[in-house]
């Protein structure tokens, strides 16, 4: 097939660019992207049952399949580029995390591999890219191995992550061993060397039978230049990094209105269940700044103890000028107790429902200013709430933006950050906080 030229806008409407995102914090960490780039950008919690009604330059469909079975996982990502298209998306960017992981279990190698065939057989089209780069979260690719900082990925604090672990920074084998048809590398010597390099290097890929290419990338120049290069490409999969140099592709600058969000109102919260070593030493930075926090213990939780009303009758004597804190994050000893006493998914699910119903309750009792950090732990929260659309504002820190939605039944506005364990400041909830005042 031929890939069409993108950056033709005649002949269209509705929304230039339609994106699916394999969980909650990682669809605004992409949308984040595009604001900055100008983009006027609406996130959807799942699958809308309606066409948009609102204008809007880009959709992020956010999908909770990071860690379901690959078949879940196609099924829900096909039904959202359904969507997608009728919402007329020229096109299609599938997001994953800058961390390149999804449910691994021995048998089942990960959802990345299966839900980009998929994708691009529904697009028919025979070539698209793979790139979890993200710079300005310290997520680089160099020769294909995926660095998170100054070390491998295997090497990092995602060996150990209770529900996805990364035990391999070679992102061509981890993505062969996911795919039925050749994965194949497009290195940074051909990236450094430009827009036309890089189509005459797809061009060969693509001659040998490669049908998705690797991507190294080590800067924000880098994924600029992949930006203009790939214009043409009816599927892209990357984290959020890529997002950059795409706006200018469909003639649309940089612009502060993009990200403009109403008034916020409320009491502060905070809500945590990711055990990322980022958050573990966000939580602490709150703690020991004397600010208020309330442990969840999910062995508590497992014995049948009502920890949500405790929660929520200790948070309501304290909703006021300053904010609070609910978590459940701890360091990894103490999440594989958890997970060997009850199941990791278990234990998982467990927590997650628990924080949601803590989430929902402290909305209920005035909170309008909520930061849910841990991308499963925010994914339970969104849906508890009953969240179907967000609108996509300010960013606080790279990949984490403040957004505002309406709470059904009354229309209560909400803001809500929902925040990728791994990512921000050890003073992010802090920092956040003052960026609405």
């Amino acid at each position: 097939m031929r890939d069409r030229n993108l950056a033709d806008t005649s002949g269209y409407g509705g929304i230039k660019l339609g994106c699916i995102a394999d969980d909650f914090t990682g669809a605004t960490d992409l949308a984040n992207n595009l604001v900055r780039g100008g983009m006027r950008v609406v996130q959807t919690i799942g699958v809308p049952r309606q066409a948009l009604d609102t204008q809007a330059d880009a959709a992020v469909v956010a999908l909770k399949s990071r860690t379901v079975s690959p078949g879940e996982a196609v099924a829900q990502s096909l039904a959202a580029l359904q969507w997608l298209k009728v919402q007329g998306a020229r096109q299609i960017y599938f997001k994953y995390c800058s961390t390149f992981d999804s449910v691994y279990n021995g048998e089942q190698r990960g959802n990345i591999g299966p839900v980009t065939e998929a994708l691009m057989d529904a697009l028919g089209t025979d070539f698209t890219v793979a790139t979890p780069a993200f710079p300005d979260n310290a997520r680089t690719v160099f020769k294909g191995h995926l660095f998170v900082g100054d070390v491998l990925l295997a090497e990092s604090g995602m060996r150990n992550h209770p529900l996805t672990p990364m035990t391999d920074s070679n992102l061509v084998r981890v993505l062969q061993a996911q795919c039925k048809h050749p994965v194949g590398l497009l290195d940074y010597s051909v990236v450094a060397q430009g827009e036309a390099a890089i189509g005459q290097r797809i061009g060969q890929l693509r001659a040998q039978g490669v049908r998705i290419a690797v991507v190294d990338a080590l800067s924000n120049a880098d994924l600029l230049v992949l930006g203009r290069a790939l214009a043409g490409l009816p599927l892209l999969t990357a984290g959020s990094g890529l997002a950059i140099g795409l706006p200018a592709n469909f003639s649309i600058a940089a612009s502060p209105c993009a990200s403009v969000l109403p008034a916020a109102r409320g009491f502060a919260a905070v809500v945590s269940g990711s055990c990322s070593v980022a958050t573990n030493e966000q939580v602490r930075h709150f703690i020991s700044a004397g600010l208020s926090a309330f442990a969840i213990d999910p062995l508590q939780l497992a014995a049948g103890v009502d920890v949500v009303a405790k929660a929520l009758d200790w948070a309501g004597s304290r909703l006021g000028p300053q904010p609070l804190l609910v978590y459940s994050t701890v360091d990894t000893v103490a999440v594989k107790a958890a997970q060997a006493r009850m199941g990791a998914q278990a234990a998982g699910e467990l927590v997650e429902q628990a924080l949601a119903r803590i989430a929902k309750g402290l909305v209920e009792r005035g909170v309008g200013q909520l930061i849910v950090a841990g991308g499963e732990t925010s994914g339970a929260c969104v849906q508890a709430l009953g969240i179907e659309r967000m609108q996509v504002g300010m960013q606080v820190a790279p990949g984490v933006p403040w957004c505002h939605a309406l709470i059904a039944p009354h229309a209560k506005p909400l803001h809500i950050l929902l925040k990728s364990g791994n990512f921000g400041a050890d003073d992010i909830f802090s920092q956040a906080f003052k960026a609405l005042s």
